[in-house]
């Protein structure tokens, strides 16, 4: 356990996920802004921390890289309590696994707990306008996913092989977050969207609430007495981000999660 010092009495850090998690500093939850955000945290020694996930999914490996730090957090003596927002779907449930608690609204939208890797066959419609593909490969998958061609059967198996490993990762890591059986968590991980209520009776989520309910349950799990400090993070914005901020009206990019689907955690950027 790595010591951080004295930490501030009173102080509860509210960190955003807010957008597609994804690693990139384009637009959404990037990994890496995310996790800054919990390191200044870390920084100021606040005594604990909510994690308000408002997001349609993600990649894997940043929901994975996400869910590591706040593990980290929690191992260093900081709890962390998740607070699902208005979409808290597939990656969105992959990193409030982490925390201490996890609280949902009765409407918010969860589950969606599944992998998905998706392309468009658009061979017919080349064929049509007299577009052909001339292509130089080093093996025969290089070109898996290309549009210009279908799938083989051979290639529609070694993708399900992957889908299927980054699915049993999830149903891992829900298993062990919640104290249950993998095949009792198999039995809601088919992709299916729920609601914070319905979340709650399943076992994903521990408390029905709000924000305000996350900060308090935050404060009580850190020993903090009296009204807690609440220290809101801001992510660091990219340049593409702070020009495009005015034309949106979003401070995290151009669509806000609200907005987006309930969505499975991809392989391949894009869906």
């Amino acid at each position: 356990m790595r010591l951080l010092g004295r930490r501030s009495k009173n102080r509860i850090a509210v960190v955003k996920v807010d957008g597609v998690i994804a690693d990139s500093d384009s637009f959404g939850a990037d990994r890496a802004r995310v996790i800054g955000a919990l390191k200044v945290a870390e920084h100021k020694r606040v005594r604990g921390v909510v994690l308000r996930v408002n997001s349609p999914g993600g990649t894997v490996a940043a929901c994975q890289e996400i869910f590591s730090y706040v593990s980290k957090l929690k191992e260093n003596g900081i709890p962390v309590v998740a607070s699902m927002g208005d979409v808290a779907a597939s990656g969105g449930v992959y990193v409030s696994m982490a925390a201490s608690e996890i609280i949902a609204n009765p409407g918010t939208i969860t589950g969606s707990i599944g992998v998905i890797i998706r392309s468009n066959d658009l061979s017919d419609l080349y064929h049509k306008v007299g577009v052909s593909a001339k292509v130089v490969k080093s093996g025969p998958y290089k070109d898996m996913l290309s549009t210009y061609r279908a799938l083989s059967p051979e290639e529609q198996a070694l993708l399900q092989d992957v889908i299927d490993d980054s699915h049993e990762q999830f149903i891992d890591v829900v298993a062990a977050a919640r104290g249950k059986q993998r095949e009792e968590v198999r039995t809601i991980a088919d992709g299916r969207i729920m609601t914070g209520r319905q979340a709650l009776g399943c076992g994903l989520v521990d408390l029905l609430g709000g924000l305000e309910t996350a900060v308090e349950r935050a404060a009580k799990l850190a020993g903090i007495e009296g009204k807690p400090r609440v220290l809101p993070m801001q992510l660091r914005q990219t340049m593409l981000q702070r020009i495009l901020r005015p034309l949106t009206g979003h401070a995290g990019g151009v669509v806000a999660a609200h907005s987006l689907p309930a969505l499975p955690m991809w392989i391949m950027p894009g869906w």
